[in-house]
């Protein structure tokens, strides 16, 4: 059995791409109801409460973790993951983590595999130990674990993202939109459906296993051309985009505590932030959609939603 914790747009990417391959699905949340295709059983547990984890994870074979708290609750990650791998023990089943490239903080030039956990932000500390514990529980053979870790990601659902409703609502009804720090900047988008099938890739290699990849990323275009992009696909033309500083995020963190949490990781907009995914692609023969496909399909699915 493939259970997939949370049932966000990562969730749903896995999901889909497992419906592809013929597998019986089961997600988790914490309502237990979520639109989804027939025949996808959606339960409902508490992550936060560790027997319900294992309770919800009998029987099964892999496990997808795809959940996160909510942004200004990042505190809570690490018992969250270890109610998860106790759950994942407890079934004897695989742990496949859907991750960020939080912990290895500010980096000079292209982010890869191989550097060190550097992060000085309290969110990004959280997220280096809990994959230092993921890796170490593989290594010690106590359970398979493996993480697949993307850039922000954008696509058909992505509500919450840089790269979400904020920003390609605007875009589709030809309004203008914002971006974080400097739009001249080069940053890496993930799209989300290339993100779920990189999981489930990674889910079925034992090879994998023990390891971090970089999933499939487009080539990295600056925050302002990605703009562009969308503004092409929705019709509009001159793209118009405005930025958002410290400033401005105070501000909103007034009214919105997930702006306030924002500022500490605003680094990522404020320079170059490119991401290295060839060990992925090289190993797999995997790659990226393409950002212009991508784009559109994300303007499409963005356009029905407000009709």
């Amino acid at each position: 059995m493939r259970v997939i914790l949370g049932t966000g747009p990562l969730g749903k990417s896995v999901m889909r791409e497992l419906l592809k391959r013929g597998e019986q699905v089961t997600m988790v949340n914490s309502s237990g109801q979520a639109a989804v295709p027939a025949g996808v059983i959606v339960k409902r547990a508490d992550l936060m409460d560790r027997q319900q984890v294992i309770n919800v994870l009998q029987g099964a074979s892999v496990v997808y973790q795809c959940a996160a708290p909510p942004y200004h609750q990042w505190d809570r990650l690490e018992q969250m993951m270890d109610n998860i791998t106790a759950g994942a023990i407890a079934a004897n089943a695989r742990l496949v983590f859907g991750d960020n490239l939080y912990m290895y903080g500010p980096v000079q030039g292209v982010i890869h595999e191989e550097l060190p956990y550097a992060a000085n932000t309290r969110k990004g500390l959280i997220r280096a130990e809990v994959a230092r514990k993921l890796l170490a529980l593989n290594r010690d053979g106590v359970l398979q674990t493996v993480i697949g870790r993307g850039s922000d990601f954008y696509g058909p659902e992505v509500l919450t993202s840089s790269a979400g409703a904020m920003f390609f609502k605007p875009i589709v009804g030809g309004k203008s939109t914002s971006v974080m720090g400097d739009p001249n900047c080069r940053h890496s988008y993930t799209f989300i459906d290339d993100f779920g099938r990189a999981l489930v890739v990674l889910g079925e290699d034992e090879d994998a296993f023990g390891q971090a990849w970089h999933v499939p990323t487009a080539e990295a275009t600056t925050m302002r051309q990605f703009a562009e992009t969308a503004y092409r696909a929705a019709g509009f033309q001159p793209a118009k985009v405005r930025t958002m500083g410290r400033g401005m995020l105070r501000m909103a963190g007034l009214f919105m505590p997930a702006a306030k949490e924002t500022i500490e990781m605003l680094y990522q907009f404020e320079r170059d932030f490119v991401i290295d995914t060839r060990k992925f692609s090289e190993r797999f023969g995997i790659e990226a959609t393409p950002l212009e496909k991508g784009v559109a399909s994300t303007v499409e699915w963005f356009r029905r939603r407000s009709s």
